[in-house]
């Protein structure tokens, strides 16, 4: 549910602004409410599982989350939508580390990597099948059934979780909060998520994008000075001591900038370049989806028997060729051309999301295994935002320059500075800005020259999540097996 509200609604949104009379603004906050929340409360939401125990906050979140959902779906205006997109994003936050937590507890160390195998084919399945899924249901339902189909399945995971899960708790748990750090980690991710969010809109040379960041940078800065005075943290400084925790905690977020950020601009590519359908461009997805199936149990398989490192780096080097590969599709390019680079992608993808949650949650203590659980999502949340602010604003950079060229280049009538921009604007999504009743030879060079200068754009940001994926082979060759895992077999049942 909380992997495929991720993407899903991006297929609603324009039936959902139509429906509501709702403004580009109001809609971009149906996504940014629900990745805020969710980015900003995962790690204190970690806590909560060791604290209290992680079956308990798992059906907690599965019942919030369903409900939430519920209640977008019967939601007459935006404000409502918004607000209770901001309750899922919470109760989301809840679901994830404990389902990490409980993983952990539950299996020994010889099986940990297979049941994350299948965790992460769940997690790569539902990412990649939102927009299959949300097109189906919003052209021949409505959208209010993207949320209201979270309700029976919300229903079966209670049922389900009440009958089947244990619970788990260490000996040593947390038995006190830590109030302040809790503040200050979550201001903290607050303002760098809303930098990140708000830079496309504001300008990465604009000094309130600059504010945020600082504040951000200050408040990391004031949250790792209290650790180190608190008796119980909310993240012991001493879990960083270890080399490839810290190690899978940044290939998580170098993985996710490159993935997320070279995906963005392929859904826009597919879409209005190629002038698919939304159901069209997530089945032409199909092959990454596939390969993350297939692949991350097969991946929990190898790195039982291997260990993490060669597969990580494996998936990095080829996540970085399908990167390189996917800069140089064009307008012209054909289906199985763009299926080998997909393809390759998810068989990249499908080692990095389970060996790297196996190092992260493996190499901590059991009695944090939620917090290392939360670390995870949230390096994932944060690198996939900063992937879409950074290579959309390399992006940006390259239709500014490009255009006025292209354009002039293709003796299209000269535009003004402000046209100009208005034409950047919507070039950066693949959009041809042909005007209403513009002769046919005239609207051919305006969608030649937009889609030209969008490849060139695109070409760009996926040569740069290619050499983000390059650097993180080089972090991969830093881990190592957990040195705790083993102690998940051993838990106490209560």
């Amino acid at each position: 549910m909380v992997a495929l509200d991720g993407t899903i609604v991006a297929i609603a949104n324009p039936a959902i602004a139509k429906d509501l009379g709702a403004s580009f603004a109001d809609v971009q906050w149906i996504t940014n409410a629900y990745f805020l929340a969710l980015a900003v409360t995962l790690i204190t939401a970690g806590k909560l599982g060791d604290r209290f125990g992680h079956r308990q906050t798992f059906l907690i979140g599965v019942v919030g989350f369903a409900a939430a959902s519920g209640a977008i779906g019967l939601s007459d205006s935006i404000a409502l939508v918004v607000t209770f997109r901001v309750f899922q994003g919470l109760f989301g936050a809840l679901l994830m580390p404990a389902a990490l937590g409980l993983l952990r507890a539950t299996f020994p160390a010889e099986k940990l990597n297979m049941a994350i195998g299948i965790w992460g084919m769940v997690i790569g399945a539902s990412t990649a099948g939102g927009p299959i899924l949300g097109g189906l249901l919003v052209q021949h339902v409505s959208w209010q059934s993207v949320f209201f189909i979270n309700v029976p399945v919300g229903a079966l995971a209670l049922v389900l979780g009440l009958l089947i899960l244990r619970d788990h708790r260490a000996d040593n748990a947390p038995r006190s909060f830590d109030l302040l750090g809790i503040a200050l980690l979550s201001g903290a991710m607050f303002c760098l998520v809303w930098a990140l969010i708000k830079a496309p809109t504001w300008g990465w040379g604009d000094g309130r994008t600059w504010l945020f960041i600082g504040a951000s940078v200050l408040g990391f800065a004031l949250f790792s000075f209290w650790e180190t005075r608190v008796r119980e943290p909310l993240i012991p400084l001493a879990l960083f001591r270890s080399l490839p925790l810290s190690a899978g905690v940044v290939l998580m977020v170098l993985m996710a900038i490159a993935f997320m950020g070279g995906l963005f601009f392929v859904t826009f590519y597919l879409q209005n370049v190629h002038g698919m359908s939304p159901v069209d461009a997530g089945l032409h997805l199909l092959p990454l989806t596939g390969m993350m199936i297939v692949g991350s149990p097969l991946a929990g398989a190898l790195i039982t028997k291997a260990g993490p490192r060669i597969p990580l780096a494996g998936g990095m080097l080829l996540t970085a060729v399908a990167m390189f590969g996917m800069s140089k599709l064009q307008a012209g390019t054909g289906s199985g051309v763009m299926s080998i680079w997909f393809a390759l992608l998810g068989l990249g993808l499908a080692p990095v999301m389970v060996g790297a949650t196996e190092v992260i949650v493996g190499n901590a203590p059991m009695e944090l295994s939620g917090v290392a659980g939360g670390l995870q999502q949230a390096a994932m949340q944060i690198g996939g935002s900063l992937g879409t602010a950074v290579l959309g604003a390399v992006m940006a950079s390259r239709v500014d320059s490009d255009l006025p060229g292209n354009w002039a280049a293709a003796k299209l009538p000269p535009l003004t500075p402000a046209q100009l921009d208005q034409v950047s604007q919507v070039v950066q999504q693949g959009v041809a800005p042909v005007p209403k009743g513009t002769p046919a030879p005239i609207a051919a060079k305006i969608a030649s020259v937009a889609h030209d200068t969008f490849i060139s754009g695109m070409s760009l940001a996926c040569l740069v999540a290619a050499g983000v994926a390059a650097v993180a082979v080089l972090v991969a060759l830093l881990t190592k097996r957990g040195e705790n895992a083993e102690a998940g077999a051993g838990a106490a049942h209560i």
